[in-house]
């Protein structure tokens, strides 16, 4: 039997917009087809109680998905209409129950991606679990098509809770042994589930992590989450392995139960990385992993995940930091000595030790000698060279006997060019020495002329092997190549003060950096009877040395050419700074709020330091971080914002009045200062060649005089316009007003406490009402929660019952949640507690060893 579609399309929010179209309240309409017109439902069965009906209408609405302000009228509706929705809705999914139970209709959704929503997704979810339709699923390929969908998904999706909802989809069917199986085998899955780590969504990435983690634990599964890591850092461009999942350890994002719940996550799969797979048996494979993660900076992460004190997280850091320090000790026995890991000298000395008077030994003094002779500046890419011996000794202490590594990270393929030796001769061009750079193509000296712009290690590139041309010629073979213009192009928009806009910003300043010396034009001076037989770099030089002022001259074209851009970037600073200090110095909103937070201030501190008259501004940020001794999720701030909610509602708007803070607490005035004093000089100077160039009588073709002339008077009506708005900026007055010293104080440092009071303010604002409806929609859902999962747990039996062959659902389930909890770590955990006890105990005796405490990185 095939199944059946739904006609019209889906219901979504199409279903109920005829709720939304006028301030009365319609009668409720359902969709039978599209070719009949829509009719009156009335509800068969008689109206719950008040409390009932509410859980359930707020839990068909969640499934909906709809936007707020639809949510807000379906919420408003009465009771009558609440009730004929839900009773029409419930009739509908009983109606389409036989064709949504057919794994085809999902895998055409999936495929069809515009049809996927939330309350898809969640029938999807309860279908994902008798055994016949996981079979049927996979044998349609069904994951291919959700996997695909992972892979197309554009920026919106991949934020949204449909993309949670996917990852959960995957988790259902891994909740099957068949469906577990077949993902571990398809060649992409793992891949694709990692890749969803790119999202900002934290509900997404926790269940991702936790996939992963679970996977780890799997026979198998531990070498293709490595594998996955390593698509991953391919996929995201990350330097190193795991670079992204140390960054988001480490960010904060405000909310406390988000945070905990993704960290949690990451030092879950970190574990489950660390202590599975071959690091259960290799002491070798642990240590060399781990050491990845400490250069990463794993260790002073842990220390401040700490401050969060929740006991499920601290586990996780407990684990982690025991069997580090497990791993420590095992060493320690090894080589019958305590070894500090964090020290290079006791390192080289074990090592050293270790070989003395062995036939290994002159190769380790020979290893040690050719370090010296490698690469070690701190710029260039001297780094990829010691990057390759570490990669080839990692290997070798990874393989096995058999040689296979259970680490999956290649050794990187380092191909150091073949070198030619180069020399300069005084007399010859570059074009003689080098006949092959005369038929280079363009987008190669494109390439090249940006290596010369940014390389700084162009004449030192392994040894002193090679002796690089000279910079200035391959300066000049890029610039004729690259501008197609010849010397006299060039003299003659240097003359004309380049009104045909011949020479980018770019190509001036680098000439800026090749102007010849006077050795230089004395030079070729000498031999300008040669000009012919000169190289081009010499003839460009000896051409552009015979224009008058020539640096002069190119120093003032640059200064006009930029002189636009940089007045545009100091302007908007100046203004920033000007609004924003009157925004501070008149906001009646925010002179309340600071009231209102000095009498909080004086009741907290009464009998103290009560009565004051005032604070500094700088005290302000200190009330987010104020926590609550009952709920360390609610600080003062969540406090006032209720208060002023309650009492003073105009005052919570506060921010409207400050719309250029933000703005202002970037400026640094030092900074300000300093670009404008650039510009100043910089104008006096071009003034200065102009007055010399109107003493002298002008050449055919030189418009100099009046092209400078005529920028000379717009540059400086701009920049004295610059001027006085800096100086009627009332920045300092706004300082003073505030109590602060206007001598040390800077814009950034003060309008940066205001706007960091903002993103705080807006922030605890957000979460007071997220928690305001989490307690409403709770308080509406406490009375029907034990009725409807009762009722849940028997349609589930019921419909388990009927199928044949069930399979031992949940068991993936059960893996994640005590990977979650840590509780997956509780045997190791104790016996390493029970080794460090014993050990201890044994140390305090002999005193041969000093006990390991928390080891920093």
């Amino acid at each position: 039997m095939t199944p059946r579609k739904r006609g019209g399309g889906g219901h979504g929010v199409s279903f109920f917009f005829c709720c939304f179209q006028s301030s009365d309240h319609p009668e409720i309409t359902y969709r039978l087809r599209e070719d009949f017109a829509l009719q009156a439902m009335e509800p068969a069965l008689p109206i719950p109680s008040y409390d009932e009906l509410d859980a359930m209408f707020s839990e068909l609405v969640d499934e909906l998905d709809l936007t707020e302000k639809h949510r807000e009228a379906m919420f408003a509706l009465p009771a009558e209409k609440k009730w004929q929705i839900y009773c029409s809705k419930k009739k509908e999914q009983e109606e389409n129950k036989g064709a949504t139970s057919w794994p085809e209709y999902y895998i055409d959704q999936l495929n069809s991606m515009a049809a996927v929503s939330i309350s898809f997704l969640k029938t999807f979810l309860s279908e994902i679990i008798p055994y016949r339709f996981v079979t049927r699923f996979i044998d349609m390929d069904g994951l291919t098509c959700i996997l695909n969908f992972l892979k197309s998904m554009d920026y919106e999706t991949t934020e949204s809770q449909i993309h949670t909802s996917l990852i959960g989809c995957i988790k259902a069917l891994m909740n099957n042994s068949q469906g577990r199986a077949h993902v571990l085998s398809h060649s992409e899955s793992i891949n694709i589930i990692a890749q969803s780590l790119a999202t900002e969504n934290i509900k997404t990435k926790v269940a991702v992590l936790e996939i992963m983690g679970a996977v780890c634990l799997v026979p198998g599964g531990h070498k293709k989450i490595l594998e996955a890591m390593l698509h991953y850092q391919k996929f995201s461009c990350e330097r190193t392995r795991f670079q992204t999942l140390l960054n988001d350890l480490d960010k904060s994002i405000g909310r406390y139960r988000d945070e905990v719940s993704l960290k949690t996550a990451i030092m879950s799969f970190i574990n489950a990385v660390l202590s599975q797979g071959a690091g259960e048996a290799s002491l070798e494979f642990r240590v060399h992993l781990r050491y990845e993660f400490l250069m990463l900076g794993i260790q002073p992460i842990i220390d401040k995940l700490r401050s969060h004190e929740n006991s499920t997280l601290d586990r996780h850091l407990d684990y982690f930091e025991m069997l580090r320090n497990d791993d420590e000790l095992t060493l320690s026995r090894r080589f019958e000595m305590h070894i500090d890991t964090k020290s290079a000298t006791q390192v080289f000395e074990l090592v050293r030790k270790k070989l003395a008077h062995t036939d290994a030994y002159p190769h380790f003094m020979s290893i040690l000698h050719h370090c010296l002779l490698m690469p070690h500046k701190r710029s260039g890419n001297t780094v990829q060279y010691w990057l390759l011996l570490d990669r080839i000794v990692q290997q070798m202490v990874l393989q096995n006997d058999k040689g296979h590594d259970p680490d999956v990270t290649p050794l990187e393929n380092f191909n150091v060019k073949n070198v030619v030796r180069m020399k300069i001769y005084a007399s010859g061009g570059i074009s003689q020495q080098f006949p092959f750079l005369s038929v280079i193509n363009y987008s190669s000296l494109s390439f090249l002329l940006m290596w010369i712009y940014h390389s700084a290690f162009i004449c030192e590139f392994i040894s002193n092997d090679f002796i690089c041309p000279s910079l200035l010629d391959l300066y000049i073979l890029c610039l004729c190549f690259r501008l197609k213009v010849s010397n006299e192009e060039i003299k003659r928009a240097i003359l004309t003060m380049d009104e045909q806009e011949d020479l980018p910003k770019d190509m001036l300043e680098q000439m800026l950096k090749f102007v010849p010396e006077k050795c230089d034009v004395d030079l070729l001076e000498e031999h300008k009877h040669e000009l012919d037989r000169m190289a081009k770099a010499d003839r460009f030089l000896y051409e552009m040395s015979r224009i008058n002022h020539y640096q002069q001259r190119l120093q003032s074209l640059y200064f006009k050419k930029k002189f636009a851009e940089r007045i545009s970037e100091i302007k908007p600073k100046v203004e920033a700074l000007s609004k924003a200090s009157k925004e501070v110095l008149h906001s009646r909103n925010l002179k309340q709020l600071l009231e209102v937070v000095l009498a909080f201030g004086n009741y907290m501190n009464k009998g103290q330091r009560g009565n004051a008259y005032g604070f500094k501004i700088s005290s302000l940020n200190k009330i987010a971080d104020t926590k609550s001794s009952i709920d360390k999720n609610i600080t003062l701030l969540h406090y006032l914002i209720t208060i002023l909610e309650k009492k003073y509602s105009k005052v919570v708007i506060f921010s409207e009045e400050l719309p250029n803070v933000p703005e202002a607490a970037k400026v640094n005035m030092t900074e300000l200062e300093k670009e404008i004093n650039n510009l100043r000089s910089g104008l006096k100077s071009v003034e200065s060649e102009l007055e010399f160039q109107k003493k002298r009588p002008q050449e055919y073709g030189d418009k100099f005089v009046s092209v400078v002339s005529q920028f000379i008077t717009v540059a400086s009506f701009s920049f004295s316009d610059v001027e006085d708005s800096l100086s009627e900026a009332k920045f300092l007055k706004a300082v003073k007003h505030f109590g602060e010293d206007a001598d040390k104080m800077q814009p950034d440092e003060f309008f940066g406490i205001f706007d960091q009071f903002l993103q705080s303010f807006g922030e605890a604002r957000q979460e007071n009402e997220n928690m305001r409806r989490r307690k409403e929609e709770e308080e509406r859902r406490a009375r029907m929660e034990a009725q409807l999962k009762e009722q849940r747990e028997r349609e589930k039996k019921a419909r388990k019952a009927k199928e044949n062959g069930e399979d031992d659902g949940g068991e993936f389930d059960d893996l994640v949640s005590a990977l979650r909890s840590g509780e997956v770590f509780d045997k190791d955990l104790s016996k390493m507690k029970r080794n460090r006890k014993r050990i201890n105990s044994q140390t305090s005796d002999t005193g041969r060893e000093r006990p390991i405490t928390k080891l920093n990185f």
